[in-house]
Order: C-alpha cells, then sequence, then structure tokens
C-alpha cells in the first residue's frame, strides 16, 4: 500500500515538477520553481500528530517541485501569537501564505492585510467560511466541520449511545466547537445528548478531567475524540477502570494507533480529512500562481472520509510512515 501511495504520489509530482523546473522556456514562467517562497502559519500544537501528517505533506511537495517552504506554529494554541506570525510572514513578501483561521475574529486584520499587501492566500483545515467574504484565493481541507460532526453524532446514534462525551483539547478553536455541536445535534435525533469535556493535550490532566467527569455521569456510553493526540492515554485510562470496550468511541484524523483499535473493535470509526492533502496542495498551487498566473476556480475538499473496521488496516501503513 505504501508503495501503490508512492508511485501516485510520485507520477503526480513528476508532471508538477517537470512543468515547474525549466520543461518550459524562461519567458514562458514569471518566476521559475527555485525562486518561489511559500510560508505556512497554522494554530497546530507541535504535539498534535494531526499537524505532522500535514508537514510531511508539504515537504514531500517542497523536494518534488522545488519550491522553498517555511512553516510555523506557536507552540501552544495561541491565536495572538498567531497573528504576530502571518505580520511577520507578510512582512517578509513571501510568493504565497498558508493559513488556518481557527478565530475569525483574532485572525482577520492580519489575514486580510497580507491579501491587500498582494500576497496570495490559501487556507487549509479551518477557515472555509472565511474565503470568499475576505477575498482569500482558495481553501483547502475537510468540509465544514459542523456536518461532520452532525455525522459522528448520527454513528453514534446509529450504535445504541444515548450519552456520549466530546472530548474537546481545543475549546475556542470554532472548528472544533462546531464538531461538538454538530455531534450534539446528530446524537439527538436518535435521542441523544452530549457533554462537552474541555481538555489540554497534557495527557495526565487530560485524562484526569475525563475520568472525573465519567465519576460524576455513570450514564456515559460514549466519547469523541477531536484529534489523535490523546487516544492512547483515554484508552490506557479506560482499560484502567475495566471499561474497554464498554464505550462507543469515535476519533476525528488517523494514526496506527487509532487504526490498531478500529481493527479490534475498541474504537468505532475514525474520519480522515487527508492532511497530508492540505500541505502537499497549496504548494503546488500556490507555485503554480507565482510561475504562469494561474490557481483553481473552487475549493478543494479533502474530506472526510469514514474509516471502520473494514477498512482501517488498508490505510495503516500510510499512517504509519505519516502520510494519513
Amino acid at each position: 500500500m505504501r508503495n501503490m501511495f508512492k508511485v501516485r504520489c510520485l507520477a503526480a509530482a513528476a508532471l508538477l515538477a517537470t512543468a515547474f523546473t525549466g520543461a518550459l522556456p524562461a519567458s514562458a514562467q514569471l518566476k521559475p520553481a527555485a525562486d518561489v517562497r511559500i510560508v505556512f502559519v497554522t494554530h497546530g500544537q507541535a504535539n498534535d500528530n494531526y499537524w505532522t501528517v500535514v508537514k510531511n505533506g508539504l515537504t514531500a511537495a517542497a523536494a518534488a517541485i522545488g519550491a522553498k517552504v517555511d512553516y510555523q506554529a506557536p507552540t501552544t494554541f495561541d491565536v495572538v501569537k498567531m497573528g504576530q506570525m502571518i505580520e511577520a510572514a507578510t512582512a517578509s513578501k513571501p510568493d504565497g501564505l498558508v493559513v488556518t483561521i481557527p478565530d475569525a475574529a483574532a485572525l482577520e486584520a492580519p489575514i486580510k492585510a497580507a491579501k491587500a499587501a498582494g500576497i496570495p492566500v490559501a487556507v487549509i483545515d479551518t477557515g472555509l467560511e472565511q474565503v470568499k467574504p475576505w477575498g482569500l484565493d482558495l481553501y483547502i481541507g475537510g468540509g465544514a466541520e459542523y456536518p461532520n460532526g452532525l455525522n459522528a453524532g448520527k454513528l453514534l446514534g446509529k450504535s445504541g449511545v444515548k450519552v456520549a462525551m466530546c472530548v474537546n483539547h481545543e475549546v475556542g478553536n470554532v472548528s472544533q466547537d462546531e464538531r461538538c455541536r454538530g455531534l450534539t445535534d446528530g446524537l439527538k435525533e436518535t435521542g441523544g445528548k452530549v457533554e462537552v469535556v474541555a481538555v489540554t493535550l497534557d495527557p495526565t490532566e487530560a485524562t484526569r478531567r475525563v475520568e472525573a467527569f465519567m465519576s460524576s455521569h455513570k450514564d456515559v456510553d460514549g466519547m469523541v475524540l477531536l484529534g489523535t493526540s490523546l487516544v492512547g492515554p483515554m484508552l490506557s485510562m479506560l482499560d484502567e477502570r475495566g471499561m474497554a470496550g464498554k464505550l462507543k468511541i469515535g476519533v476525528f484524523d488517523l494514526s496506527p494507533e487509532v487504526l490498531d483499535a478500529i481493527s479490534a473493535g475498541t474504537i468505532l470509526f475514525g474520519l480522515d480529512n487527508q492532511q497530508v492533502l492540505m500541505g502537499y496542495l497549496p504548494v503546488a498551487v500556490l507555485t503554480a500562481k507565482a510561475m504562469f498566473g494561474t490557481i483553481p476556480t473552487d475549493n478543494i475538499i479533502t474530506g472526510p472520509m469514514l474509516v471502520t473496521k473494514d477498512t482501517a488496516q488498508a490505510v495503516k501503513t500510510l499512517s504509519q510512515q505519516g502520510f494519513r
């Protein structure tokens, strides 16, 4: 499976690289790929596995295409720091800027300033709703998060869940909050309800908060994790409590650990937004913009793809390599 993925990526990269690295005469290009510089500024926390896959995608694209790519993010979730990073990136005059928009109110001014400075701006992961109103160039990422959460809630409802926890490690990040809101409405359709449990990515603190919540809510029979980083600690905590396999669990995004748990029946499903494409495609698109003045005329939706017990092992190798 890994080889198949590499073949497909390399085939696509070869087509891009042929055009981007000199097959066309210099006069046919506004700028050679080697002179293109693209800056990513996201809200991705350093210890969040999700963003490792994004970075692997942009690294692969930079190597294939020949453009220079710089990835930046605050160490912890901090939209003020992120806004400052966007301002600094704008001042450096890149050929393209790639951002996430976890808080529209906090980031509107610096992102609009980048666009006003003539820098093409692509949005990944979160911020689909802001692309057109703010006059930005393109969105590349999973669909709107509310319907993603809605579908997750319906899946839990079909499995019989009546009371689920939405374990939110970034309260205040609109995409995560919307997942919980959608989850609530989705589970409501079958008479269930959702309680939001606010945590951090610190595994000790997160498991302590979830365990405390479960101790005071004995009727909890479902859990949705909004990322993969806490999956191991949560499964270990449930095992220690003698509750392994007793909760129906859904997870946004994938990791080898998640896929093994889905295969074993410990986790019911995973939702994959294919974030490797959120790293790879903006590099290709914005390099083409710098070289040829071209850009796709519509957003590119990368997910979510539902991964269940029937399909988990088919993508495990890719996940082990940091591509799913």
